[in-house]
C-alpha cells in the first residue's frame, strides 16, 4: 500500500478532511487513520466495528482514531486494545499528529509542537490527544481537499454549530462556529478549477451560518457571489446541507435566478409536526418549509430538494409522524435522508420518553418508502429531457444539474460536461445519449 489507509465514517466535511489527512501523513504505508462519526449510535458502533476489521486486516499498522467520535468519547476509544492513539478534531488538522514515523524538523510553533512531542511519545497516558473543541476559534487555514473518487470538488467554508439542538451531539464534536475568510476559500477554488474541477460543492457543519464570525460579517450569499464573480471559469457551485430558515433575499436570489448555481437544495428539516420541531430545538416550523419550497419552485421549477428526516423522536406520536410524512409529498423531496432517531448521552432529547425501537424502525421504513415514490415520479418525469451531465471519472456515469443520477450509453470524457438527451429509467438510474449539436 502506497501512504496511509484512510477510513472514513460520516459527512461530506469529514470525507473533505479526510483527503487533507492523506495529504499530511503521505508516504506512511504504516498507518491507518479512522476519521469517525458521531451523529447516531449506529456510527458510533460502526466506527469501533472499523477499527477491529483494520486491525484483523493490518495487525502490524499504527491506528489512529479521529473525528467527531473520538472528540466526544474519546476515553472508550483509547480503552479499545486496537488502538494506538486517539486525537481530537483539532489536533487532526495538524501535520505533526501523524509525524511518528517520518522525520520531522523541531517547530517553532508551540501548538505543532506538543502535537509532536505527544506523537513521538511511547507513554500509555499519552495515547489521547484531545483538546477542548470549545475553545477553537479559527477554521485550519488548510483548507479541504477534493474527493479523490469524483469529479466533484468538496470545500471547505465552515466549520462547527452554534445551534443546541436536543437531538444532536455535533456541536460538541466540532465546537463553535467558524468562518474561513472568503480570500481564502476563492483562491483553494481557484486552484481547484485550475486541477480541472468543473463543480464545487461549498460544505461545511452548518454552511448558513457562514459570516458572522469574519469582518465585517458576510453572509454566504456574499461569499458565492464573490467566488462566481472571481473564479469565472467554475461551471458549476453547489452548497452542501443548509438550514432553511437560514436562506436570506441574497442567497434566495442566486439558487433561483443563477445559472452556474445548481438547482438542487438539501435542506435541514428534521421533522414536518410543529411540536416536534419544537422540542427539537430547531428554528423553524413546518409552514416555514412547505413556503420555501414552493418560493423555490415558483422562481425556478427545474429545482430538486433533499432533505434530512428523523424517525421516531421522543414523544412522536402517530399524529405527529404523520405530518413528517405528508412533508415528503408537500415538499417534493427526492433526496431523502432518513434517520431513525438514536439518543446520544449527554443531549436533552435523551432524556425525553422514548419512542420504542420496533416503531422507529417501521416509521423510518415508511419515510423511506415515500421519498422513494416521490424519486421515481421526479426520475420518470426526466424521461425525454435533455440535461447537463458532469461525467465522473468511470467516463460512464455522472449527475445532471439537478443532482439526478445518470448512465451514458457509451463512455464519454471524464471529468467532462456533457448535454444528455434522457432515454429510459433503469434501477433508480437514468439513462442518457450524448445530445446532437443541432
Amino acid at each position: 500500500m502506497s501512504g496511509p489507509q484512510i477510513i472514513t465514517l460520516g459527512c461530506r466535511l469529514n470525507i473533505a478532511e479526510s483527503e487533507a489527512i492523506r495529504e499530511m501523513a503521505g508516504g506512511q504505508d504504516d498507518l491507518v487513520v479512522v476519521n469517525s462519526c458521531a451523529v447516531t449510535s449506529e456510527a458510533v458502533r460502526q466506527t469501533r466495528q472499523a477499527i477491529r476489521r483494520a486491525r484483523r486486516e493490518r495487525p502490524g499498522a499504527r491506528i489512529l482514531v479521529t473525528g467527531c467520535a473520538a472528540q466526544t468519547e474519546p476515553g472508550s476509544f483509547a480503552a479499545m486494545a486496537e488502538v494506538d492513539a486517539v486525537i481530537g478534531n483539532r489536533e487532526k488538522m495538524a501535520a505533526a499528529s501523524y509525524a511518528t514515523s517520518v522525520r520531522v524538523e523541531r517547530s517553532r510553533d508551540t501548538d505543532a509542537q506538543a502535537l509532536l512531542d505527544f506523537a513521538r511519545s511511547e507513554r500509555s497516558e499519552g495515547k489521547v490527544r484531545v483538546s477542548d473543541i470549545m475553545a477553537v476559534r479559527e477554521t485550519a487555514p488548510h483548507m479541504a481537499s477534493a474527493f479523490a473518487e469524483h469529479a466533484r470538488a468538496f470545500l471547505e467554508v465552515q466549520n462547527g454549530c452554534d445551534h443546541r439542538c436536543t437531538f444532536c451531539i455535533i456541536p460538541y464534536g466540532r465546537g463553535n462556529s467558524r468562518s474561513v475568510p472568503a480570500g481564502a476559500v476563492i483562491g483553494k477554488a481557484r486552484e481547484l478549477v485550475d486541477a480541472g474541477y468543473k463543480e464545487i460543492v461549498l460544505t461545511g457543519v452548518d454552511v448558513t451560518s457562514y459570516g458572522p464570525d469574519l469582518p465585517g460579517s458576510p453572509s454566504l450569499g456574499l461569499l458565492v457571489e464573490r467566488i462566481l464573480k472571481a473564479v469565472p471559469d467554475l461551471p458549476r457551485l453547489r452548497l452542501s446541507s443548509i438550514d432553511s430558515v437560514e436562506i436570506d433575499e441574497r442567497l434566495f436570489d442566486l439558487i433561483a435566478h443563477e445559472p452556474r448555481m445548481m438547482p438542487h437544495l438539501h435542506l435541514s428539516l428534521q421533522a414536518g409536526d410543529d411540536m416536534i420541531l419544537k422540542r427539537m430545538k430547531r428554528r423553524h416550523g413546518r409552514a416555514d418549509a412547505i413556503r420555501i419550497v414552493e418560493r423555490l419552485k415558483a422562481a425556478r421549477p427545474a429545482i430538486s430538494i433533499g432533505a434530512d428526516i428523523i424517525a421516531g423522536f421522543p414523544t412522536e406520536d402517530e399524529a405527529m409522524f404523520e405530518n413528517s410524512l405528508k412533508l415528503v409529498e408537500q415538499c417534493a423531496i427526492v433526496h431523502g435522508h432518513i434517520f431513525p432517531y438514536s439518543p446520544r448521552a449527554g443531549t436533552p432529547a435523551a432524556r425525553m420518553p422514548q419512542v420504542d425501537r420496533t416503531t422507529i424502525k417501521a416509521r423510518a421504513a415508511r419515510l423511506r418508502a415515500a421519498c422513494e415514490r416521490q424519486r421515481q415520479a421526479w426520475l420518470q418525469g426526466l424521461i425525454g429531457s435533455t440535461q447537463s451531465v458532469l461525467v465522473e471519472r468511470n467516463g460512464l456515469t455522472g449527475h445532471a444539474e439537478n443532482f439526478a443520477p445518470v448512465r451514458f450509453a457509451a463512455s464519454r470524457p471524464p471529468s467532462s460536461i456533457a448535454r444528455a438527451v434522457i432515454t429510459g429509467l433503469e434501477n433508480g438510474v437514468l439513462i442518457a445519449q450524448e445530445a446532437s449539436n443541432d
